[in-house]
């Protein structure tokens, strides 16, 4: 039985936790994860994202087991003033090792009592199609909107769809 994980909010950004990010981020995408990157993915260019990622109106929850960094997840919530209701769901990651243990499903029941605090009513997301992500977003009482074809380019160069979902909270 694996140890138990908690689910941390991260306000600013230490060196150890934006260290062991970038090693996730690289991870996920050395394992195919599509999440805006390719492999092979640079340490400088995982760790430079994440140098970025706080901005306003963005919230992040870190995963962590045993101390490590095992999954992500983060908030962004639209600034203009025709979106103040709404939030995008973005940058979703579970260590390969970790995966099937809850962790993706905690990470995003977690979100949606933020998003409820900061006046969000409609959560939006996209994920690649065929991707295990899509069963998970659909049991979290997500709803498909559509697919977008030959939205992204995969590791091995083929286009792949995306399939945008939303959910009212």
């Amino acid at each position: 039985m694996k140890p138990a994980f908690t689910i941390v909010e991260i306000d600013q950004l230490e060196p150890a936790i934006q260290r062991q990010l970038t090693e996730l981020l690289i991870r996920v995408v050395e394992d195919g994860a599509s999440v805006g990157f390719l492999p092979p993915l640079s340490y400088n260019e995982a760790s430079a994202y994440w140098e970025d990622v706080l901005g306003p109106g963005v919230t992040l929850w870190v995963a962590v087991q045993d101390g490590q960094a095992i999954g992500t997840v983060q908030l962004q919530c639209a600034m203009k003033a025709n979106g103040r209701h709404r939030a995008e769901v973005a940058k979703l990651m579970v260590d390969p090792d970790s995966r099937r243990g809850g962790i993706g499903r905690a990470l995003m029941l977690h979100l949606e009592p933020k998003a409820k605090d900061e006046g969000r009513t409609l959560l939006v997301l996209d994920t690649r199609e065929g991707d295990p992500s899509n069963k998970l977003y659909q049991s979290l009482d997500y709803v498909q909107a559509g697919i977008i074809p030959d939205y992204a380019i995969s590791s091995n160069g083929q286009l792949d769809g995306t399939v945008l979902y939303y959910k009212r909270i």
